[in-house]
């Protein structure tokens, strides 16, 4: 079964063996841009529509069950984008759709190798004047954190949507159909542009800055209490709350220059460390991660980002005695709120959670910034 329909409807040729293989190991380069040209590129075409690109990474959207029921332990990332598209041919009534395979695995593989590729592809992609959007098709456990790396290394005022689905496709009322199709149809409308990434998922819009997973298992696991949502859906059409804006404290990074990225381990961002905080905290946790290769560490701070007097002292030492500068992001372990410093030897996050700070920071340090100008980043409310 395939999205909760018989995958006897769909015809098995070529591309079977790589729906149903193991997933794709290595990234995928895609064709020249000048190919848009070629009407062939799309899986439907007509004049009058948008070109959407669908970039897809596997996830629980192409995910594999052995039962209709069953909605974990499944394998993610089992079926291709082609199986996807090919589930929602609705997708021809509102945007020229083409697939792009760029990774196909389980979101908790996903490392900044793929994410600078994808980068690269949908920034490519987007400068184009024959592409008017892009869908992201990807696993929900790290889909927040991938969103929002595409919202800080893409330039442009087209739509970019990363979207998934909480049921593999596979299972009864696989939510992935109408996911795909409503940020198909986002992703080629105009009253989308200019809001940065955003994420679709269960009917509703958020900015990829501010929308966090916050359920493991339901349906509207995507919330955004301290941003609110940006807006949702009516017969798959995007209804907004608000005119197009982005969020403050947005802060772009040009990664296109990056050329490391291409000679695979080589090519990761700096290393980034979340630590997390709780009662009786393990106060060597920050040393090792110095010791084990840390550029930069993220703590996740109890309450608005507090952490153990044991533990502050053990930072204070550790900074001091370091041969290297060691950029402290200081995060909250709540789903929500605004962290400062609160008197640690660190930068306060703002509304940034761990892993969005990490995120951040790891493209602060790539890009050479020191750590005042990585202070002003992230204590800096403004657009800038």
């Amino acid at each position: 079964m395939l999205f909760g329909i018989s995958v006897a409807w769909f015809p098995f040729g070529g591309w079977a063996t790589s729906v149903f293989g193991h997933p794709i190991a290595g990234l995928q380069v895609q064709k020249p841009l000048y190919t848009y040209r070629d009407e062939s590129e799309f899986n439907c075409f007509n004049p009058n529509l948008p070109n959407i690109t669908i970039y897809a990474t596997g996830g629980t959207i192409a995910g594999s069950a052995s039962s209709a029921v069953q909605t974990t332990g499944y394998q993610a990332g089992a079926l291709g984008i082609q199986a996807l598209i090919d589930a929602v041919p609705q997708l021809c009534n509102v945007c020229n759709v083409r697939g792009v395979q760029v990774v196909n695995t389980d979101s908790t593989n996903m490392n900044s190798t793929m994410l600078l590729e994808l980068s690269h592809q949908i920034q490519n992609d987007l400068d184009s004047a024959y592409t008017q959007g892009v869908v992201v098709t990807h696993g929900t456990d790290t889909l927040e954190e991938t969103a929002f790396f595409l919202d800080l290394t893409i330039d442009s005022e087209k739509p970019v949507v990363v979207t998934g689905s909480m049921r593999p496709a596979t299972a009864i009322s696989a939510d992935g159909p109408m996911n795909l199709l409503s940020s198909a149809t986002l992703a080629g409308s105009e009253s989308a542009r200019g809001r940065g990434v955003m994420i679709v998922l269960n009917d509703r819009i958020g900015s990829a800055r501010f929308m966090s997973k916050s359920n493991a298992n339901q349906l509207d696991a995507f919330q955004s209490a301290d941003g609110g949502f940006l807006g949702g859906f009516v017969n798959i059409k995007p209804v907004f709350f608000y005119p197009p804006a982005r969020p403050l404290g947005h802060h772009h990074f040009d990664v296109r220059d990056i050329s490391q990225w291409r000679r695979g381990e080589d090519g990761k961002l700096p290393q980034v460390d979340v630590l997390y905080a709780h009662q009786e905290l393990n106060v060597g946790l920050f040393q090792a991660a110095i010791d084990l290769g840390a550029k930069g560490i993220v703590l996740a701070g109890l309450g608005a980002g507090y952490w153990t007097e044991a533990g502050s002292d053990e930072i204070s030492r550790a900074l001091q005695e370091s041969d290297s500068d060691i950029p402290v992001i200081v995060s909250r372990r709540p789903g929500w709120g605004f962290a400062s410093s609160n008197g640690l030897e660190g930068i306060g996050a703002g509304f940034l959670n761990p892993q969005k700070a990490r995120i951040q920071l790891q493209l602060a340090l790539e890009t050479g910034l020191e750590t005042e100008s990585i202070r002003a980043i992230f204590e800096h409310h403004g657009v800038h």
